[in-house]
Parts: structure tokens; C-alpha cells; sequence
């Protein structure tokens, strides 16, 4: 567009602006005027920000934003890029619009910017089904993340939310869990929708459940997003985790009714009780003492329930995945630990350390006044 037509432009635009917003227009005019880049930025940022600028977005983008595009931040000229982008209703569209932004800031003083841009192109061939599109995406964001000294959160957050979306949709549970967890750790979550946050907190509850490659749930116990559930339609679940935590099988039982309210819980249920079985089986090594813990195949069925013949299979699938460390006794019938993977504790079980704590003070105590006993002689010589 003609530089000596740019005035006309903003008046034309301001014109059909709210009026509540129409002042802007005027910033908008005296910083491109003044060539005040940064401030020109942060005005047009504040005004895409409101929903009513939307059926100008892109009109202004291409015309206005686009003509002086180089000579500011790059990341922020992909957030009014993807501002605009939203206004977009036809996917192929949108991936046209967003393919041009990221080859735009495609350049090496400011990948991070096209990291985000990638981030945003995926997303949108995530919407189309094309899978392998996005991963190919992804995968060259990915590359170029993991070469940065640095990076501002929101970049890493819009990789993280896209990834784990992906491997959502592809049912790929494990990578979900750690993409949207870390998704989290970028993201104040107050700035989700409360619906947004019992969303996350039910997608990640169900992928640490049937995964078959997790089995500490701590990192998702101890976050916020879980709160979400708590006075919602889905507590249960929130209770499920805590149950799985703890080897409780008595609560599970309590709780397995709730199972068929979501296909892949239901679909997973024989895996969830070996899955909590594992549990109790660590739980039970983790109540004992470090120096008590050779265990008869029978008090481990006595302790967690779990037939005795089925036993000597659940401890060495323990030992397989890493959850113990010992060895075992076919002979006798025992399983000699050394080892406990650790994880997150409840009050419950805190409670019990702390009773143990106790015990063994006791016994340092009773040991001393023993020694004290009998090596008098010792001591006055």
C-alpha cells in the first residue's frame, strides 16, 4: 500500500471502529507518523485485544501492520498475526494465512517468533486431521526450541498445548501427560476458563490412569488444576488418583462403579486393578522399615489383597517396570527388597512416617541407655 495513503486508511478504519475504541486510531496515526515502533506495537496489541476490533483485524493487519512488519519485534507482529488469524471461519484459510506468517518471520534473528507461528500452523492442521502434517510441524519446532538459550514462556506454552493435543488425539497417554503438565508450568492457570481447567484436569486424570508407563501420579497430585475437580461432576476421579497413590484397592472397590461414565476407563478396567495392585504391592514394601523388607508371598496377599498365586507375578512386574528393586525367592516364597521407587504422600502416609520416625528414635534412645548400662566402667576410665 502507498505510504500517502496509510492517513486515509486509519481515518476509514476509525470511522467503523466502536466508539469506544476509535481514540486509538489516533496513537495508531502519530507513532506511524513518528516512526515510535514499539509503541506503535503495544497500541495495536491493545487494541486487538478487544473482541470488538475483530471484523477489523485482518483488514488492518494486512493493510496497515504488514507495511512496517519488519521493523518491529517479530514475536509481537505474530501476535496480531494470530489475532487476525482468529478471524479467519475456513480452516484452509487460516493455515494460508498462518503458513504466510511463519515464512515471514522465518529468519535467524527470530525463530522464536516462527517457533510460535509453526506452533500455530500445526495446531490449525491438527483441526484439519492432518496428523502427519502436524507432527512434521511440530517436530521442526521442536528442533529449533531445543537450540534456544532462552525463549519467552509464551512460545514454549503454545509448543506445549499444540504437542499435547496432538498425542491427545492420537491417544498416546503418556506423552499427553507430560506435554500438558508442562503446558501448565508455563501458564498462570487463573487465566484459564474454569471449564478449561476441569477439562485439563479430567484429560490428564484419565491419560495418567490408563497409561501403562505411568505409574507416580505426584506431579499431577500436587498441582492446582486438579482442584478443579473437586466440586464437580468428576470428584471421583480426583478421589480415584489419590486411591491409586495410596494402593488403597478398599477405596478403588468403592469407587470402580464410577468407571463406566468414560469409555476408556471402562474399556482399561482389568489393566487399572493390576495397575493399582502394583500400587499396593509398593505400598505395602513402603510401610515397612528399610531393614524388614523380606516379604512372604502371603503377607503380601494378606497386605494387598491380591490372590496368592497371582503373587510372584505381581512382584516381579514391579521389578520390571522399575517400581522395586530386590530379588525374589521361588523356593521360599519371598521377595527380598531393597528399594522403593518414591512418591508423593498423603496425610495418611505421612502420618505413618512419622510414626516410624518415632519408633526408630525409641530405638536410637533404648540403644544408648543400654550402652550407657553396660560400659560404665569404660566411660569413667
Amino acid at each position: 500500500m502507498d505510504l500517502d495513503t496509510i492517513p486515509n486508511f486509519l481515518a476509514d478504519q476509525r470511522d467503523a471502529a466502536p466508539a469506544d475504541l476509535q481514540h486509538l486510531f489516533v496513537s495508531f496515526e502519530d507513532f506511524w507518523e513518528r516512526r515510535l515502533w514499539h509503541q506503535l506495537t503495544d497500541v495495536l496489541l491493545e487494541y486487538f485485544h478487544h473482541s470488538e476490533s475483530g471484523p477489523q483485524r485482518i483488514t488492518i493487519y494486512k493493510t496497515f501492520v504488514l507495511s512496517f512488519g519488519d521493523k518491529i519485534n517479530q514475536l509481537k507482529l505474530v501476535i496480531l498475526g494470530l489475532k487476525a488469524a482468529a478471524q479467519y471461519k475456513d480452516n484452509q484459510e487460516r493455515l494460508k494465512f498462518l503458513k504466510s506468517l511463519a515464512d515471514k518471520v522465518n529468519k535467524p534473528s527470530s525463530q522464536d517468533a516462527w517457533v510460535y507461528a509453526t506452533a500455530a500452523v500445526a495446531r490449525v492442521k491438527l483441526e484439519l486431521s492432518d496428523y502427519e502434517g502436524a507432527r512434521k510441524e511440530l517436530d521442526s519446532a521442536e528442533r529449533a526450541l531445543d537450540s534456544f538459550d532462552s525463549v519467552e514462556t509464551v512460545v514454549h506454552a503454545s509448543f506445549y498445548q499444540v504437542n499435547a493435543d496432538f498425542y491427545h488425539a492420537k491417544m498416546e497417554f503418556a506423552s499427553y501427560y507430560k506435554n500438558a503438565l508442562l503446558y501448565l508450568a508455563c501458564i498462570n492457570i487463573s487465566d484459564l476458563t474454569s471449564p478449561g481447567r476441569e477439562t485439563r484436569a479430567y484429560d490428564l486424570s484419565i491419560a495418567a490412569l490408563v497409561s501403562d508407563d505411568i505409574y507416580n501420579f505426584g506431579e499431577l497430585l500436587l498441582h492446582p488444576i486438579l482442584d478443579s475437580l473437586s466440586n464437580s461432576q468428576h470428584s471421583w476421579l480426583r478421589e480415584l488418583l489419590f486411591a491409586f497413590n495410596g494402593g488403597d484397592l478398599a477405596a478403588y472397590d468403592v469407587l470402580a462403579g464410577n468407571m463406566s461414565k468414560n469409555k476408556l476407563l471402562h474399556d482399561h478396567q482389568e489393566f487399572l486393578y493390576k495397575k493399582i495392585s502394583l500400587s499396593a504391592l509398593t505400598e505395602a514394601v513402603f510401610r515397612r522399615p528399610p531393614h524388614d523388607r523380606t516379604m512372604t508371598f502371603a503377607s503380601i496377599s494378606k497386605e494387598t489383597k491380591v490372590q496368592p498365586d497371582e503373587i510372584e507375578h505381581l512382584v516381579m512386574k514391579a521389578l520390571s517396570l522399575g517400581l522395586l528393586r530386590g530379588s525374589i525367592d521361588q523356593v521360599s516364597q519371598m521377595a527380598r527388597i531393597n528399594w522403593v521407587q518414591p512418591k508423593v504422600l498423603d496425610m495418611k502416609q505421612i502420618d505413618n512416617m512419622r510414626a516410624r520416625l518415632k519408633d526408630w528414635d525409641a530405638g536410637v534412645n533404648q540403644l544408648g541407655n543400654w550402652i550407657e548400662g553396660v560400659g560404665k566402667d569404660v566411660w569413667a576410665a
